[in-house]
């Protein structure tokens, strides 16, 4: 079966770490762009980058093959280098310690393995279009969040 060709855009962003957090995804398939966002009162950054892309592979109804972008090392690092060695330790860092974000991570790894994935890092607030989109969706859902909208 022929996989669509997916760009999925993702950003997260808090007001304080932790605080009120919020994430964006901008999704593109075949000319037809679709944004995401949410967040939650008391999170962290890291959380919320997690949760973009979390959300953007959940939105998709099959396998598709994805470019994932991001602005976030962690993620992009967690996904391609350090997950593989979490899930050998039980998800415990190489000094021992439990992974951060355990729940994300899993989360995550299950709904990649769904798609096959290439991983992009562009660098924030650099004037990348989608990268500044995703990172507004984020803030907007912060600010809907303390108005109660969200």
């Amino acid at each position: 079966m022929e996989r669509d060709e997916v760009e999925l855009f993702a950003d997260g962003a808090c007001s304080g770490n932790p605080g009120p957090g919020g994430w964006g995804v901008l999704l593109r398939c075949r000319g037809v762009v679709r944004e995401l966002s949410g967040g939650e009162l008391q999170t962290t950054n890291n959380r919320m980058e997690l949760q973009g892309v979390i959300a953007g592979l959940s939105a998709l109804k099959k396998p598709c093959h994805v470019a994932v972008t991001t602005d976030s090392q962690y993620v992009k690092n967690g996904m391609t280098t350090w997950i593989h060695g979490w899930k050998k330790n039980g998800f415990r860092t190489s000094s021992g310690q439990p992974v951060k974000n355990e729940n994300l991570w899993r989360e995550l790894d299950r709904l990649a393995a769904l798609h096959e994935i290439r991983w992009f890092w562009v660098k924030g607030h650099d004037g990348h279009p989608e990268n500044e989109r995703v990172d507004a969706l984020a803030r907007e859902a912060i600010l809907a969040l303390r108005k109660g909208r969200l």
